[in-house]
C-alpha cells in the first residue's frame, strides 16, 4: 500500500468515527504522525504505542563490508540504525486474515 491508499484508508476510518474527511486532512494526520515519530526519536531512545509498536533506535557497530560490484574490502562506519517491534493488536491484525483463508488443495 503507497501512501496514496493509505490516505483513501485513513478517509475510511476517520468516517467510522462519524468524522468526514477529505484528501488534505487526511495526508496532513498521516504527515503529523509520520514527522511526530522522528522528532521524538530525535529527542528520545524510544517511542512505545501500547498494542501497536515500538520505534527504537540500535546501536550498530562499526565493521568491515565488501562493495558487491568490485569486491573491494570497505570499512563501514558506527551508526544508529531505526527499528521497528511490532506490538500485541498489530500482530494480531496481520493474523486475522491468515485464519480467515481456506488452506489450498
Amino acid at each position: 500500500m503507497n501512501k496514496a491508499q493509505f490516505n483513501k484508508h485513513v478517509r475510511k476510518v476517520l468516517v467510522k468515527h462519524m468524522r468526514n474527511s477529505n484528501e488534505m486532512e487526511a495526508d496532513s494526520i498521516i504527515n503529523i504522525f509520520t514527522e511526530s515519530i522522528l522528532a521524538a526519536l530525535e529527542e528520545e531512545d524510544e517511542v512505545f504505542l501500547v498494542g501497536f509498536g515500538r520505534f527504537h533506535k540500535a546501536n550498530i557497530k562499526a565493521k568491515n563490508g565488501r562493495n558487491p560490484k568490485t569486491g573491494e574490502s570497505i570499512k563501514i562506519p558506527a551508526h544508529i540504525r531505526p527499528k521497528f517491534t511490532a506490538g500485541i493488536k498489530l500482530k494480531e491484525a496481520c493474523n486475522k486474515k491468515e485464519k480467515n483463508k481456506k488452506p489450498k488443495k
